[in-house]
């Protein structure tokens, strides 16, 4: 384990997260100005199982930000181009009037193709992803496209890693080791699990269906109510609940929501974007290397908030989505102004604040609260007390620089 002097309070709070099995485990990572500060667990990763520096989790739309930085390392070489047609690298994509929908539309949720219930047929359906892709190619674009984002809950994976493996001509999982996990000396980004890596997983808990309420029937009945169709409709496909922990999840490559990482991967990648590209890899007898992972250009623009005339027409609230990323929120009257990355259904979620030049990142198996497995506040608390720690030791115009103050 390792914890700087200075984020020790943040220790003790992660650290009382985790004092029954009830409430399972997870860890938690922090690197600052590309070097890494903060390496914890706790907890349980199973009934019989406490939680140790090898775990591993389940991290669902966390994954969106590992799959877009594959696509931006590639972006940044030429290879792709934001503004260009997505039909331009994928030709069937075109089809029922979409040959005018952009790679910057597909990493700001405007493809208007947020749809995956019924998108293909039976419960298992979705573990197809040749067949997944053919029939998002063969879909009409949600009109409402147009004027606002539509939050692509799931598909979004699917669109992002068939645009890098158009363009590559390689299986996805071959391009994000290649692009992400040999560069910064960890192979904790997977989609596809090996075989080998499984018994590492932690065992999520409990179940996403609402007490006395079955996943199909709750989602059957949502998707007729007009306020909340959207979200039925984006995230809630047949069996989605008994699927999550269906082992064959681990062999298929749903980048929008079946990531397993650790924190220590996803705290070291945010950390290269939050520190201007460069972050400090130990290569063991090597030494240590700095890599680039992306330049600075690159991720001022990928940082830019894309604008919308009105709110998500799939959550019903107004987003603030960058490329690929959305920006964070803590538990704090300060918000910070140029932070970004991806939160996960369940409560996993990092983010890069290039602001303060730190990364954070925490997963878990215990999905949510008492109240409800779909999400929690703990990584906002933990994120506002991490935030807080930095900006104290930081001088008082860059600290002032970083935040935002939230009314109320």
């Amino acid at each position: 384990m390792l914890v700087d002097p200075r984020f020790i309070r943040l220790a003790d709070h992660f650290f009382g997260m985790f004092a029954q099995p009830s409430r399972g485990g997870g860890a938690l990572a922090i690197y600052l100005d590309g070097r890494p500060v903060v390496d914890i667990w706790a907890g349980w990763a199973a009934k019989d199982r406490r939680w140790n520096g090898g775990s591993v989790a389940l991290t669902f739309s966390t994954g969106k930000g590992v799959a877009s930085t594959v696509l931006h390392r590639l972006a940044e070489r030429g290879l792709i181009e934001y503004d260009a047609p997505v039909a331009e690298y994928w030709p069937e994509f075109a089809a029922h009037g979409k040959g005018d929908i952009t790679v910057r539309d597909v990493l700001s949720h405007r493809a208007g193709l947020h749809r995956v219930r019924g998108l293909v047929p039976g419960r298992e359906g979705i573990l197809d992803y040749d067949a997944v892709v053919r029939a998002l190619a063969e879909s009409p674009a949600d009109p409402r496209r147009i004027r606002s984002s539509g939050y692509h809950a799931i598909t979004f994976g699917w669109l992002v890693a068939e645009i890098v493996q158009r363009v590559t001509g390689d299986p996805f999982t071959d391009v994000l080791r290649r692009e992400i996990a040999v560069p910064l000396g960890t192979d904790e980004f997977w989609f596809r699990v090996p075989e080998s890596e499984r018994y590492r997983i932690a065992k999520i808990f409990p179940h996403l269906s609402p007490p006395g309420i079955r996943w199909n029937t709750a989602s059957s009945v949502l998707s007729w109510v007009r306020p909340i169709r959207g979200l039925a409709e984006a995230g809630m496909p047949e069996s989605f609940d008994e699927l999550v922990r269906d082992p064959r999840v681990h062999d298929a490559v749903m980048p929008g929501w079946n990531g397993v990482f650790s924190a220590r991967a996803l705290a070291r990648m945010y950390g290269a974007l939050a520190n201007g590209g460069q972050v400090e890899v130990d290569r063991g007898e090597q030494g240590i290397e700095t890599v680039q992972l992306l330049k600075p250009e690159t991720i001022e623009t990928i940082n830019e908030v894309q604008p919308a005339e009105s709110r998500d027409y799939v959550l019903g609230i107004p987003l603030r989505f960058t490329l690929g990323y959305h920006r964070p929120v803590l538990m704090s009257k300060q918000q910070p102004r140029k932070a970004f990355g991806h939160y996960g259904i369940g409560g996993s979620g990092a983010y890069a604040d290039p602001s303060l030049g730190m990364s954070i990142a925490f997963v878990t198996n215990r999905l949510g609260n008492m109240v409800t497995a779909l999400g929690d506040a703990r990584l906002a608390r933990l994120a506002a007390i991490a935030s807080t720690t930095v900006r104290r030791h930081q001088p008082a115009a860059v600290a002032a620089e970083s935040i935002e103050q939230q009314p109320g």
